[in-house]
Parts: structure tokens; C-alpha cells; sequence
């Protein structure tokens, strides 16, 4: 089925950028290297019906600002921002439900660790990488150039919203098997269930007889609605770093980062 580019942009100073098309490693059945939308439905394994829907997705708050430009408009508006909210949900429920099939003998204990690792942050950067989401979204020329699609914060975020694209568009079965196609790997890998990296970092310093580790606030940047916390663990004489838009989050991050420099 042939869809038209809905990120092709319409305003004065140029095109916005999109990277060039690269292989897609591992890669799900049917996707082909390509940009834009076509790269996008071909990660899905689905053809857009309503392909605004898409491009909204697709679009980083930089290009939706860019093409606001000279005209009254909200932070964020035009962009993946409201998407990204319906998508975190809709993965939240049907990841659980995966867990709940899978580990019918788990309860909420051990079935909790594992659904915060399989939506978090990192696995969701990890497999919006493997599957090529970063040559799709449509950014600044100057954010593009600052490499932000490599960030995981952008890369989870897409595939948040393109999940809530694709619900929208055709309901929770197509979400849920393209859910269960491109986590297979991540849930697979979990033979046990995982601790969350602050209780862990706890246990593996007490096992070495440390005192607990001692968390920082380094920065706070960004509005009241989107912040950005920048957070150090100290312990046994080394540190680590989490970056995420929540404390809590920021410090899980942090701690997984000072359990690997432990572990090494």
C-alpha cells in the first residue's frame, strides 16, 4: 500500500532533516531501511489509515517548534508530547497482561519488577535503536546535528508515541503483536525477576559490609513540566550518574550505574 510522506514540510528556510536510510539489524519481518513514515510502518508491520497520526508521532518537539515558527502555538504542541502520554499506558497495559499469561503462578511482588524493566527507559532506547525508530523521527536541523536521536530519552518517548499512533489507529491487537514481536528478546532474557537497581545497589553494599549509599541532586534543568534531574550515588568510594525526568527514575539510574562499576 503506498502512503504519502506526511513529514514533508511546508515552511520557509528548508526542509527539516531527517537522517539518510541505514540498515535495520535484527530488524522485525518486512522492515526495509527507508525514512519517515515508510521506515516507521515498516517497524510496525502496519499501513496507516490516518498517516497525521504518524508524522505526529514521528515529530520531535524541535520540528513541531520550527514549524510553529511565527505563529502562537503551546510548548510541545504539534509534537509526539501528547502521544508519548497515551502510549506509555497503552504499553503498560498490555505489557502486564503479556506477564500476567506468562508467569501465571507470580504475583505482584515479582510481576512488578518485571513490567518496570520491560517499560523502562533503557529497553525501550534499546529497542527503538535495534529496530531503526531514530532514522524515522523528524527533528531541528540544528537538534539533528547535536545528535539527539540518539538519546534514550528521545528514543523511548518515540516509541511511546508511536505506539499510541498505532493504537489509535487500529486498536489494541496490532499494538499488542507488535509488542510481542519487538519484546520477545527483553522478556525472554528475564529468567528471574529483577530487582529495582536501588534495592540491589543496597543489598550488594551491605553484602560488602559499606554504608548505604548517599544520593545527590546535581542539577534540575527544563520547565516545571518537563524537567530534566541530573543525580549522583556515591558508596565504596565510587559514583554514579542517572539522568531522567523524574528524581526516582533519575536515581534508579544512577544506582544500576554504580552496580555495574561495582561488578566490574
Amino acid at each position: 500500500m503506498a502512503v504519502r510522506d506526511p513529514l514533508e514540510p511546508d515552511i520557509d528556510g528548508g526542509p527539516l532533516t531527517t537522517s539518510a536510510p541505514e540498515d535495520l539489524p535484527d530488524a522485525l519481518p518486512g522492515a526495509l531501511p527507508g525514512e519517515g513514515p515508510a521506515r516507521a510502518e515498516a517497524i510496525l508491520g502496519h499501513a496507516f489509515l490516518r498517516p497525521e497520526l504518524l508524522r505526529e508521532a514521528l515529530t520531535h518537539r524541535s520540528a513541531a517548534e520550527r514549524r510553529a515558527h511565527g505563529r502562537p502555538h503551546q510548548r510541545g504542541e504539534g509534537s509526539n508530547e501528547r502521544l508519548e502520554f497515551l502510549g506509555d499506558r497503552v504499553l503498560g497495559l498490555l505489557m502486564a497482561e503479556w506477564l500476567t499469561e506468562r508467569y501465571p503462578h507470580e504475583q505482584e511482588g515479582e510481576l512488578g519488577p518485571r513490567l518496570a524493566n520491560l517499560v523502562s527507559q533503557p529497553v525501550l532506547a534499546e529497542i527503538a535503536e535495534r529496530l531503526g525508530l531514530s532514522a524515522a523521527l523528524a527533528v531541528a536541523p540544528g537538534e539533528s546535528r547535536a545528535g539527539v536521536r540518539k538519546l534514550a530519552t528521545v528514543l523511548s518517548d518515540a516509541m511511546e508515541a508511536l505506539l499510541g499512533a498505532l493504537y489509535l489507529d487500529a486498536g489494541l491487537d496490532p499494538a499488542r503483536t507488535f509488542i510481542r514481536r519487538a519484546w520477545e528478546t527483553a522478556i525472554v532474557a528475564q529468567a528471574d525477576p529483577p530487582k529495582d537497581p536501588k534495592t540491589a545497589l543496597q543489598e550488594a553494599l551491605a553484602a560488602r559490609g559499606v554504608a548505604p549509599p548517599d544520593y545527590t541532586v546535581l542539577s534540575c534543568e527544563g520547565p516545571s513540566h518537563d524537567p530534566t534531574f541530573r543525580i549522583e550515588v556515591a558508596a565504596a568510594g565510587l559514583r554514579g550518574l542517572g539522568c531522567a525526568g523524574s528524581k526516582r527514575a533519575a536515581e534508579r539510574l544512577a544506582a544500576a550505574d554504580l552496580l555495574e562499576k561495582l561488578r566490574s
